[in-house]
């Protein structure tokens, strides 16, 4: 099973500061709107207005906004790598980290993982809609973000296990991604803040059956 590559969705990637930091206010409008109007009523033109950006300056980075769809979306998997790879350094340094015993090691991991994701689902703004590609229609229908996703999680906790990371593990890691995925969504979808009865189901499947692949 190999790594799912991903294509930028950006038509030029900014190369000096300036430009940078005007893309961040790009996808940050972008973000906003999407949860205040939806992505049907969501435009180019209003992302511009509220990023205070000339028109021009989003379709230099964007085709459309399919394509800016697809950016936050990479770029909440990378914010959501980044606090993953965080949280679980800060379980290393209290001693918890490795393949140790019950309350550490890839269980820790696995609530790390699963923490982060929640944290993100309730806070991140358009998350809701983008996540990590999987709501809405953006992309290529070869991007298959829970592979990304899955891919991304086999190497971060390979590193933070002190394993190989075969063909077993990228299995069964995918499977959690999309176990995980649709639990999670079932949950907001009963309540707005997540049910925290089914993400409690959720953990214990997902202790079960990670017990064989990580444990």
């Amino acid at each position: 099973m190999k790594p799912v590559p991903h294509a930028t969705p950006l038509r030029r990637a900014p190369v000096q500061r300036r430009s940078a930091e005007r893309l961040t206010r790009i996808l940050d409008a972008c973000a906003d709107l999407l949860d205040e109007v939806g992505y049907d009523a969501l435009s180019t033109r209003a992302v511009a207005l509220r990023a205070g950006v000339p028109i021009g300056s989003v379709y230099r980075f964007f085709g459309n906004k399919r394509a800016m769809a697809d950016a936050l979306a990479q770029r909440n998997l990378e914010r959501f790598t980044a606090r993953v790879r965080e949280r679980l350094a800060d379980i290393g340094a209290a001693g918890s980290g490795g393949t140790g015993g019950e309350g550490g090691g890839w269980r820790a991991a696995t609530d790390a993982v699963l923490d982060e994701y929640l944290a993100m689902k309730r806070t991140a703004p358009g998350f809701s809609l983008v996540d990590f590609g999987n709501q809405i229609p953006v992309g290529s229908r070869d991007a298959e973000p829970n592979h990304r996703v899955a891919d991304r999680l086999t190497e971060i906790l390979a590193a933070y296990l002190s394993r190989e990371p075969d063909e077993v593990m990228r299995r069964g890691l995918l499977i959690a991604t999309e176990t995980a995925d649709t639990l999670v969504h079932l949950a907001f979808r009963v309540d707005p803040e997540g049910d925290e009865r089914i993400i409690a189901e959720m953990r214990e499947l997902l202790y079960a059956y990670l017990a064989r692949v990580l444990g």
